[in-house]
């Protein structure tokens, strides 16, 4: 179920799934992944409170993220080459928890809106500064640039 007007971007509710001894949930089934993501990693970061990371950008690199903890503020901007101007935000974490596919040339990036740090998983299908971290960085980083249109104001 796809709740964004950007082609390519899926946001995917994630089922939690409770008993006595705590709680599940599946992040992602291959059956269920878009055509040709195939993660190739996992981690795990955690952001403190009022802290943003991004926003940025991959050339090549689709990344997969799931928002389970905390409260988020998700932003999304087309910014491929004939595709317009979209941009979006989603209010996602513990509350609404998700499975966010983000391809090649979307920017996006997420603001920690709530009281307490939070993480994040996130499954990109390339490695990061390619096999044994010796290649380059697929990544243009926009967080820098006072004139930018991604703004998260």
């Amino acid at each position: 179920m796809a709740i964004s007007a950007i082609p390519g971007v899926l946001i995917r509710p994630l089922a939690r799934f409770e008993d006595q001894r705590g709680w599940l949930s599946e992040l992602y089934r291959e059956d269920e992944l878009p055509e040709g993501f195939f993660p190739v990693m996992g981690y795990l970061s955690v952001t403190k409170p009022g802290v943003a990371r991004g926003p940025h950008e991959h050339r090549e690199q689709t990344d997969g993220f799931a928002f389970l903890d905390g409260e988020y503020d998700l932003f999304l901007w087309e910014n491929r080459p004939g595709r317009g101007e979209a941009a979006e935000r989603h209010r996602v974490g513990a509350g609404s928890p998700v499975l966010v596919i983000v391809p090649p040339g979307v920017v996006h990036a997420y603001r920690n809106v709530g009281p307490r740090d939070a993480f994040v998983l996130n499954f990109p299908n390339q490695l990061y500064a390619g096999r044994g971290k010796e290649g380059p960085v697929d990544e243009i980083r926009h967080e820098d640039d006072e004139g930018s249109r991604f703004s998260m104001a």
